[in-house]
């Protein structure tokens, strides 16, 4: 990749050299869903000298939204990244950059993605759209699922309602620079269900005198797995449900359990078919409680719709795509992992991008994984060739 102007904004060699420098700062000093204070405090300080014309912050919880606006009244473009890290311990020892944070890493490219919309943030600082306006986005907690829907949720975001909303997301396997993008679904919907299920202790020596669940959380490990359907996402029918954790009372030998735990990852192409999966889910759960006398109890987490593409953004993107002269690559159907940015294509024309980190980079989330730089000025590019195409 090369540090050419970015598109005739005099973003240099010596801006891409510094925007490296700040990703790898974000790098070492990561903070999970929700706990974005200091990451947000960085994002402001490298915005401010872009002087937007406006700067919202604690969007959603610590999310932060800079405005620039042009001269004529004209659509409203969003741009939009995340803050967040995961809670997985970095295992990479000769990287210089590695995480400081225990336990806490970027290991899914955030950092990156905050990389390239500050240097957005840059090249509109010196070439103002000529009508309308651009949001540049900084949302918190994607990876639990909660951030969009909080920041939509948020008073303000009337102020920031968008026509158009873009992303992209690094993804490794594919070649350094190209990209996939499609119509339609791009993402699916997923949700975490935890299962309690309560009945009774008793002495280890007298069981009957106790209801144990321990028979019941047998069956839902097998029963739910069951549910799986499709060969792929790229089935309207694809379903999943995958078993991510199992407790059945405490450790000892002197007890019958009384209660158990069981987390079931459910997972849909869209959201309609996440409705009839959790249906199916909920009766398992309520015959096996029945069966065994227990009481159940179900509650919803990492809620993720699924993301769609619209046609008219996913246009937009191609457009820039060919200006830059980046190779696309056809989809074979949505990711199966989930992304709530789909949620803010119910306020506007939306399309997710994933650009290619390189055929032999660790996949995503894993523990060595880290963001490849040369993809900064690419996306950057990508966003300004957007903003071009809609607003001047």
């Amino acid at each position: 990749m090369d540090s050419r102007d970015l598109h005739n904004s005099g973003l240099s060699a010596g801006d891409i050299a510094e925007l490296t420098a700040w990703r790898r700062d974000l790098h070492r000093t990561p903070e999970l869903s929700g706990e974005e204070a200091r990451t947000a405090e960085k994002v402001v300080g490298m915005l401010e000298p872009s002087e937007p014309d406006r700067i919202l912050t604690g969007m959603g919880g610590h999310g932060v939204a800079a405005v620039y606006a042009g001269s004529k009244p004209g659509p409203s473009v969003l741009l939009r990244c995340e803050l967040d890290a995961l809670p997985i311990a970095e295992l990479n020892d000769n990287l210089p950059h590695r995480s400081q944070v225990p336990g806490t890493a970027h290991l899914c490219g955030h950092d990156g993605h905050m990389a390239m919309l500050v240097a957005t943030a840059r090249w509109l600082g010196r070439n103002r759209p000529s009508h309308g306006r651009v949001i540049l986005l900084f949302q918190p907690a994607e990876e639990d699922g909660s951030g969009a829907k909080r920041v939509i949720e948020d008073p303000r975001f009337s102020e920031i309602q968008p026509d158009f909303a873009f992303a992209l997301h690094n993804w490794p396997g594919l070649p350094l620079g190209h990209a996939i993008l499609s119509e339609g679904p791009a993402h699916c919907a997923s949700r975490g269900m935890k299962i309690v299920l309560t009945g009774r202790t008793a002495h280890a020596s007298q069981p009957e005198t106790g209801l144990s669940p321990a028979s019941a959380l047998a069956l839902l490990i097998e029963d739910l797995e069951t549910l799986c359907a499709g060969e792929d996402a790229a089935s309207p029918d694809f379903a999943r449900a995958n078993v991510t954790h199992a407790r059945l009372g405490e450790a000892g030998f002197g007890t019958t359990p009384g209660d158990a735990e069981l987390h079931v990852t459910l997972r849909t192409q869209k959201d309609d078919g996440m409705a009839l999966l959790v249906q199916q889910a909920e009766d398992r759960v309520t015959a096996a409680a029945a069966r065994w006398n227990l009481r159940s109890d179900i509650s919803y987490h990492d809620i993720f719709r699924h993301c769609e593409n619209a046609p008219e953004a996913v246009q937009v993107f191609r457009k820039a795509l060919a200006a830059e002269d980046i190779p696309l690559h056809p989809a074979n159907g949505p990711v199966r992992g989930s992304e709530d940015f789909g949620r803010f294509g119910d306020h506007a024309r939306s399309a997710l991008l994933l650009l290619g980190a390189g055929l032999d980079t660790p996949d995503l989330h894993n523990p060595d994984f880290d963001f490849p730089d040369e993809l900064i000025p690419v996306g950057a590019r990508l966003f300004a060739q957007i903003v071009t195409s809609l607003l001047d």
